[in-house]
């Protein structure tokens, strides 16, 4: 499932990425979202909130 943010933004905002957490996950500056790698790898649902 991919996060609300990450779905509904434009595809030149989810180009704009960077590593974060001393490589532990990513994170899109252009659209305040973060993701960790542990959490990719097993598949785990995006948290419910506001998007």
């Amino acid at each position: 499932m991919v996060p609300p943010r990450l779905a509904h933004a434009s595809a030149k905002a989810r180009a704009v990425w960077e590593v974060a957490g001393g490589g532990y996950g990513i994170h899109w500056p252009e659209i305040d979202e973060d993701l960790s790698t542990e959490g990719l790898l097993r598949g785990a649902p995006a948290p419910r909130g506001v998007a």
